[in-house]
């Protein structure tokens, strides 16, 4: 892979990456056709980074299907797939990790403290790696955004971090690769989440501005689902993950929440300016 990005380099091409996890779905389809308007070859990586996942995660059970991701990649505009192996990736012995302080502590961090570890280590080896100009992630993971952009230029890296809006089911779920998980009575129950950040959304332009009459409202509506248990919902600047009580004009308030509904964890944001 290394060798393929000198060559594109050495050619003058601009190269592209999109890192998943595989069992692709529009949201990673949409970023790998964002990727290609920003290059010549888009890279996008398939790896299931056990790093990320805490022992009593879904690392295992994680939906891979590797045939169906390669023609969906392809049929997006993909130029390049990445697949490597875990041993490829974390040779014996590893013993280098990046963390990112502070924004990691919150939000994601607290329930999840080693996740943000993994993340950044296996991106910062993917931008060695592929050699990108542009790196293309999505929105959903609002805060692992967030975490990439001060990675990307706390360590100059050399490349645009690009992020790309989230894609919803019909009704409004986010796209995930974790939705599969959902029985049918939670799959129906979990488009609630949609439901409170669009709430959240009215009442800040009916001129609400404090944080906790949108939290409560926003409480209540998920906590009517017989399914669901709320992990947190959080109101914060959008660039450092840090509680507003009072929403006031200036920066992008970043409202996200975790729930889960059954055993299955599922994620959502809405960025929103006063």
């Amino acid at each position: 892979m290394q060798a393929a990005a000198e060559s594109l380099r050495l050619q003058g091409k601009r190269i592209a990456l999109v890192p998943t996890m595989g069992f692709l779905h529009e949201g990673h389809l949409s970023l790998i056709r964002l990727a290609r308007q920003h290059a010549d070859v888009v890279v996008t990586s398939i790896f299931v980074n056990p790093a990320q996942f805490a022992p009593t995660e879904d690392f295992s059970k994680y939906p891979r299907d590797l045939t169906r991701d390669k023609s969906l990649a392809e049929s997006a505009g993909t130029g390049c797939l990445f697949t490597p192996s875990t041993d490829e990736i974390y040779p014996s012995p590893f013993l280098t990790y990046v963390t990112v302080e502070e924004i990691t502590s919150r939000l994601e961090g607290k329930f999840r403290p080693t996740h943000f570890r993994g993340v950044a280590t296996v991106v910062a080896k993917l931008f060695n790696i592929v050699k990108p100009h542009v790196a293309v992630f999505g929105q959903k993971d609002a805060q692992q955004a967030a975490v990439i952009r001060q990675l990307a230029r706390d360590l100059n890296f050399d490349l645009r971090v690009i992020i790309g809006p989230i894609v919803r089911e019909p009704d409004g779920l986010a796209m995930s690769s974790r939705n599969v998980y959902l029985s049918a009575s939670e799959r129906a129950e979990s488009v609630v989440l949609c439901q409170s950040l669009q709430r959240a959304k009215e009442l800040v332009s009916g001129g609400q501005r404090q944080s906790s009459a949108i939290l409560s409202e926003m409480t209540k509506m998920i906590s009517s689902k017989k399914s669901a248990a709320i992990d947190y919902i959080s109101i914060a600047d959008a660039s450092t993950l840090e509680e507003v009580s009072l929403l006031t004009p200036g920066p992008e308030i970043l409202v996200s929440l975790a729930v889960k509904f059954g055993s299955t964890r599922l994620i959502d944001n809405i960025l929103l300016t006063v």
